[in-house]
């Protein structure tokens, strides 16, 4: 088998894992919000960790989906055109998985974790 097609299997591989990646894991986080609910009829109480589960899912998917996009690419046909597209892909990608990042952890990525007595780094304090 011809070093290519390898290299197009492994990428096809790593696009059908992020793919499934998402799927169990929004089929996980959605079975386990079901049943903390179903304990405690409280929607409220569950829906942000539901929400994260979801998010984080969808985060690791899309960063396999990226590893899969790199190999083919770069690998397989490695043109201007290509390589211009791949940047896009990775560009839009990035956005949404930094976007995510913030709706999930309410800081950027950068900033520091929020000191246990609640407030974030860079705050002001209250007068």
């Amino acid at each position: 088998m011809p070093t290519r097609e390898i290299i197009q299997h492994v990428g096809t591989l790593l696009d059908l894992a992020g793919v499934l990646v998402i799927a169990v894991g929004v089929a996980v986080a959605t079975v386990v919000f079901a049943l903390r609910w179903w304990r405690t009829r409280q929607v409220v109480d569950h829906y942000r960790a539901y929400r994260q589960g979801v998010g984080r899912a969808i985060l690791l998917g899309l960063e396999l989906l990226v590893a899969g996009d790199i190999i083919r690419t770069v690998a397989v046909s490695p043109t201007f055109t290509s390589v211009g597209v791949l940047a896009l892909i990775v560009a839009v990608r990035t956005f949404l998985s930094v976007s995510l990042q913030v709706e999930l952890d309410g800081r950027w990525p950068w900033q520091g974790k929020a000191p246990v007595g609640g407030s974030s780094v860079g705050s002001r304090p209250e007068r």
